[in-house]
């Protein structure tokens, strides 16, 4: 179970993430990549990419363990300001720290190969659901010598620290940076329902609002959890940080003295997660004509219910719907349940209709 602890200051602080995270979102890939499950929704991508990789992730698989804890460093707060922040940002880890985190990532990928209890891992197929969540749990008394990649690394010197932030630049640009737009589309849908529930209810009902996963019982946000944490955020506020590949449980760095940021899942329908191709599309969007279902394009551009929908384009609330339906037919409009209500957003594709075509950036990798 972990249970965030919240002041009265610390709800004045919650925030949302402003978009994806683009280093969660290359670590957290890499862990969906590795995994057996969910073929159906990630198998194509999985089959695309590592095509793309050609094998390069020997560096990346030896930091980032396939079970338990992987390094806070590779996820610095810096990365808000796109991928070579980020990177920049690993590149002047103090090398004390580089030397810590490692070690303790050396140490779970030994215990969970031993079929213990790793450091950062629940035992069981509770620790399997949760193997890229949990972060929180000291080393083993006898800590195993790491890999020679790794040990190198740990030294703090810049030539493995280079070599680090290469192999990380081309995973992105093989796993991530192709499916940008879908990410950002998954992760805006998902902020237009935290953010009608702020405005609805306050930080509260946004808490309230958060997958099922979590429980908001005030003043403490619960979460199913691979071990027990207790996370106190003693007046910092938290950074809410949803992303597409994070999966199953929520994750929070494991040194609780780092600004918190709660990553969670963003909802998923079981089907593919990168959807239909173009071609697929085409015969509904042979359907999409007419200025009423312009308008109605344009009025879920920043997301709305079926009702303000209904309202804003001028039509009754069935033709909204009907409206709202064909669009995410084609493969323009998302819709995600909202308590008892819906909420329209629009996909990669809707967006760059309205905007004449033109494609969302994805951040640049250098």
């Amino acid at each position: 179970m972990l249970r965030i602890h919240f002041t009265g200051d610390d709800l004045a602080r919650v925030r949302m993430a402003a978009k994806p995270d683009v280093l969660w979102e290359t670590i957290l890939s890499f862990h969906r990549l590795r995994e057996r499950r969910r073929a159906v929704m990630f198998g194509e991508w999985r089959s695309e990419t590592r095509s793309r990789l050609n094998g390069e992730t020997s560096l990346l698989a030896a930091v980032v363990p396939p079970r338990g804890y992987f390094p806070d460093f590779l996820t610095p707060s810096e990365a808000g300001g796109g991928l070579e922040s980020g990177l920049a940002a690993i590149r002047g880890t103090e090398p004390a720290r580089l030397h810590s985190e490692l070690t303790l990532a050396s140490a779970s990928r030994a215990s969970a190969r031993a079929g213990g209890r790793a450091p950062g891992a629940g035992p069981g197929p509770v620790a399997r659901a949760g193997a890229a969540a949990e972060r929180a749990q000291a080393p083993p008394a006898a800590v195993p010598a790491p890999a020679p990649a790794v040990a190198a690394l740990a030294e703090g010197r810049p030539a493995p620290m280079s070599r680090l932030l290469t192999t990380i630049r081309s995973y992105y640009r093989a796993a991530v940076e192709p499916y940008w737009p879908q990410i950002q589309a998954r992760v805006e849908a998902d902020r237009a329902v935290r953010g009608r529930a702020l405005l609805d209810g306050g930080a509260a009902e946004l808490l309230c609002s958060l997958p099922p996963v979590f429980r908001w019982r005030q003043p403490v946000l619960e979460a199913d959890y691979p071990v027990d944490r207790e996370l106190r955020l003693d007046g910092r506020g938290l950074l809410l940080q949803p992303s597409f590949f994070c999966r199953d449980t929520p994750v929070v760095l494991r040194d609780s003295a780092l600004p918190p940021v709660l990553v969670y899942p963003v909802d998923h329908p079981p089907d593919p997660v990168f959807g239909e191709t173009a071609t697929a599309l085409a015969p509904s969007l042979g359907r999409l004509v007419g200025h009423t279902r312009s308008a109605v394009l344009q009025a879920i551009q920043y997301g709305c219910t079926t009702s303000e929908l209904a309202r804003r384009a001028g039509v009754s609330l069935a033709s909204a719907s009907q409206h709202a339906a064909v669009l995410r037919e084609a493969g323009l409009v998302l819709t995600l349940r909202h308590g008892n209500a819906v909420l329209h957003t629009l996909t990669p594709l809707g967006a760059a209709l309205l905007r004449g075509g033109a494609p969302a950036e994805a951040p640049t990798a250098g």
